[in-house]
């Protein structure tokens, strides 16, 4: 059975605009694709571990070409639980917010924890190797404003980090659905939020 991770980087629960669109996305896809299964993993309620700096050594370890041992090794079980859990999937859903024209720090965290060398890329003679391949992503996001055009463009650094990230480790079929702007007043909040909707509904049945 295929496996969708949908990693929540949004602490608003029933209130966020964004869990509002990947609703309507999750109830098409499971009833399109009824041989999936969907996991959640809420990055606002879920004990990220830290990167202390013993598991940070651990990283330069893995750097060197070299496999973890000892107290190292120790300190990155629940890196790499986190690791399995994100490569075990087939596919993935991100809901997200725009945070300061970017992501919430959870998800940045969480990013920042599983993008590890020898498990999400390696280097190679011709460069880096992105080890997650074959697999795509869907990013539903909500900003406050609208980022599409004019002078606003330049402040989106959600979607270029996200696409730059995920292709970083060979996720590059990666479609985005954006509801913006959210916070122009109620009437263009709702009417955004339908069009993105309908939008994650399209994706979802296409999948």
């Amino acid at each position: 059975m295929k496996k969708l991770l949908h990693i929540i980087a949004t602490p608003r629960g029933e209130e966020s605009r964004t869990l509002q669109v990947s609703g309507k996305f999750l109830d098409t896809f499971k009833e399109k694709h009824a041989d999936w299964v969907v996991e959640e993993l809420d990055l606002t309620r879920e004990v990220l571990p830290s990167l202390t700096v013993k598991r940070v050594d651990g990283k330069y370890v893995l750097l060197g070409g070299k496999d973890l041992f000892g107290g190292l090794k120790e300190a990155w079980e629940d890196i790499i639980l986190h690791i399995e859990r994100f490569t075990s999937a087939d596919a993935y859903l991100i809901s997200t917010p725009m945070w300061n024209f970017s992501i919430p720090y959870t998800l940045k965290q969480y990013i920042d924890i599983i993008v590890q060398p020898k498990y999400l890329f390696r280097y190679t003679a011709g460069g880096v190797e992105g080890l997650v391949k074959n697999k795509k992503m869907i990013v539903i996001a909500s900003r406050g404003g609208d980022y599409n055009s004019g002078t606003m463009r330049a402040f989106d650094f959600q979607e270029p980090y996200l696409r730059a990230v995920f292709g970083f480790v060979g996720i590059t079929d990666i479609a985005f659905v954006i509801a913006q702007p959210m916070d122009m007043g109620p009437d263009m909040q709702k009417e955004k939020i339908l069009l993105a909707q309908k939008q994650a509904q399209e994706l979802a049945a296409q999948f």
